[in-house]
């Protein structure tokens, strides 16, 4: 299969997908709530058993054919799509045409995203999944808009209008992404085939990208940007025989040496005050502070904020990647590629993987911000908003010593609640936690004094008064309160709790 873009084919296609309503709401409509949250979990059964129970509207036919890959008559086709047809779509490289029949050759489906910038919608084309092969896939194989995609783009802080790299771009999602208010976005890849479906995907959306062929920064050199994003091949492979190299997900380094190496690199191609942020996997060999410690390194210069999602044992990471690729639990397969990831972690030493994600920051000056943190619970909405107001508020406070800080007013964020716990009969709580409604979703559990100080902070007078006050009340010295106090105060501004009035 070969993408061919053509502008004028291409303008048709547009035409014609947007006149079928072939978006995220258009195909639910076509087969239903329940079908499409089980092609989330990649069954495509409820929605082809809901096709096959009702008429097939323009979107479901597409659908149909796109998504799940079924064969289509030419003309259900033709009047799906009456600009393009067919023979266009075939042009395009989209389909074959066998005889009467038309068989898809790519995925393309609508994709919709909500963010701090707005809501937006393209429609993105790849190869097919595994839905529509039913069998493993080719490691050749360019992904298209996966859970992985969508969660880089909620975690991207606010791109602005300068120039962007989006680094292995892949079929161009993230690139699609910040194109929306950057004023030049270069898109790199090291696979001619993911370039040419970016190639497809930016034309068929109307966005202009700077495409480029070659491995990690070799297609940027002495190029600096002022935002950098990446969802790099970042699933570590082991390098054994009959294990498939997969050019979407494998870096083809031993280990994690592909994450670091893109963290290594981002400093010489980030412009100052300029944010790298990339998904990431990395390892675990005993020590878990050590292993921590290895990933911040990686950042020698940069501030460095990392984000611990998950931390899984090595089966669990041999497991969901060997699905992944498409073999079956049960099979020999499957088995023996289990064996291999097991085989090369017990060789290195490796105990278990972190997942998540990283935001560098080019520092004006010195680096000062370094931070590791494991948050595993659910996030809420805003989380690339709250990264930024985290790094806002790591600068404020960095520069202002305790009589400075204690001089300002805070108040408490619009999306945070008190929780106080109590044994059954006592007048004093066990537990008071504070928690967040939106973005990183923390629960953080303060003393009493802080929670007083916290509870009076309304915008109206400075943290050092309020923690001045709270001490009389509680007869303590009010010097050891802002001692203890003030830099709790620190950690809540950089959290999210707290903001400047």
């Amino acid at each position: 299969m070969t993408i061919r873009p053509d502008d004028d084919l291409l303008a048709g296609l547009a035409a014609d997908l947007d006149a079928a309503r072939y978006t995220v709401e258009g195909l639910e409509a076509a087969w239903g709530a329940v079908a499409a949250e089980a092609l989330g979990r990649d069954d495509p059964e409820p929605a082809l058993a809901e096709l096959r129970r009702r008429p097939f509207s323009a979107a479901g036919l597409l659908g149909a054919l796109l998504v799940l890959g079924t064969p289509r008559s030419r003309a259900e086709v033709d009047r799906a799509l009456p600009r393009t047809g067919a023979e266009g779509a075939e042009r395009l490289g989209l389909v074959r045409l066998d005889g009467d029949l038309v068989l898809p050759d790519v995925d393309l489906r609508p994709y919709a995203l909500a963010d701090g910038s707005g809501v937006a919608a393209w429609w993105i084309a790849s190869d097919p999944g595994e839905t529509a092969l039913g069998t493993e896939l080719p490691e050749h194989h360019v992904l298209g808009a996966g859970a992985a995609s969508t969660t880089l783009a909620q975690i991207l802080v606010p791109t602005g209008d300068g120039a962007v790299l989006d680094l292995g771009t892949g079929s161009g999602i993230q690139a699609l992404i910040v194109a929306r208010s950057a004023t030049r976005v270069v898109a790199t890849d090291v696979s001619q085939r993911a370039l040419g479906f970016a190639r497809l995907n930016a034309a068929l959306n109307g966005v202009r990208l700077d495409l480029r062929l070659g491995s990690l920064y070799e297609p940027v050199a002495a190029e600096r940007f002022d935002r950098i994003v990446s969802n790099p091949p970042f699933v570590i492979t082991p390098r054994a025989p009959g294990v498939p190299e997969y050019t979407y997900r494998d870096g083809g380094l031993p280990g994690d040496g592909l994450v670091e190496a893109v963290v290594r690199g981002a400093g010489a191609h980030l412009a100052a005050g300029g944010v790298a942020q990339l998904l990431g996997n990395w390892e675990v060999r005993g020590d878990l502070v050590a292993a921590r410690e290895r990933v911040l390194g990686w950042a020698d210069g940069l501030d460095v904020w990392v984000v611990e999602r998950d931390l899984l044992d090595p089966a669990q990471y041999a497991e969901t990647w060997v699905r992944d690729g498409g073999a079956q639990p049960g099979t020999a397969r499957y088995r023996s590629l289990v064996r291999a990831w097991l085989d090369d972690f017990a060789d290195r030493g490796v105990t278990g993987i972190g997942a998540g994600y990283l935001t560098l920051r080019a520092p004006e000056g010195t680096a000062t911000l370094r931070r590791f943190e494991h948050l595993d619970g659910p996030v809420g909405s805003g989380v690339g908003e709250a990264i930024a107001a985290g790094l806002a508020a790591h600068d404020l406070q960095r520069s202002l010593p305790d009589d400075a800080l204690a001089a300002v007013v805070l108040q408490v964020a619009a999306d945070v609640t008190e929780h106080r716990h109590y044994w059954p009969g006592e007048a004093d709580p066990t537990v008071i936690e504070l928690r967040q409604g939106t973005g990183f979703a923390r629960t953080r559990r303060v003393d009493t004094v802080t929670a007083a100080v916290v509870g009076a902070c309304d915008g109206e007078l400075p943290v050092g008064r309020i923690a001045d006050a709270v001490a009389r009340i509680l007869d303590a010295d009010p010097a050891d309160t802002r001692a203890a106090v003030l830099p709790v105060l620190r950690e809540l501004l950089v959290e999210g709790f707290l903001a400047p009035a």
